[in-house]
């Protein structure tokens, strides 16, 4: 299966709403301050009002459920949203929540980004599936996020 760059998106972690114990694990929103987009056909910023919901499992995977809403350089308007799952040894995510920089071969950190745009220019992007690549860094997560052709 090919892929090609579709984008390179990082966001910066605003406030964490701590929701806490719920049936099925532990629920908290981090909400999005700021982020920024670049890729071969797209660029641009990561509006307010995003954020993303997770979910750290009993098994201790942390279910990730994006919703960006991103601006075009050009103004127009994106809908992402995107499952995931991160998870690694002990030692490592231990790391992450200390805010140290861990390099990220040594955690397993994907999504399933999929995008919603009314935008012409953009319309390729209904009709895509990708993939992400998660990197996260003290103030924030860094996503290589990878057409499947």
């Amino acid at each position: 299966m090919n892929s090609r760059l579709l984008m390179t998106l990082q966001v910066t972690i605003g406030s964490i709403q701590k929701i806490g114990a719920v049936p099925h694990g532990t629920r908290i929103t981090a909400v999005i301050a700021s982020g920024q987009f670049e890729g071969p056909r797209l660029r641009g910023r990561v509006l307010p009002g995003s954020a993303d919901w997770t979910l750290l499992r009993g098994d201790g995977v942390l279910e990730l459920d994006l919703r960006f809403t991103l601006e075009t350089d050009d103004g127009a308007l994106i809908h992402m949203r995107s499952f995931g799952l991160r998870h690694g040894p002990p030692d490592v995510i231990a790391a992450i929540a200390r805010g140290e920089k861990v390099d990220p071969s040594t955690y397993y950190f994907r999504t399933t980004p999929r995008f919603e745009t009314g935008h012409p220019k953009y319309g390729f992007l209904n009709r895509l599936l990708a993939v992400a690549s998660g990197d996260r860094r003290p103030e924030g997560p860094i996503y290589t996020i990878d057409e499947i052709l």
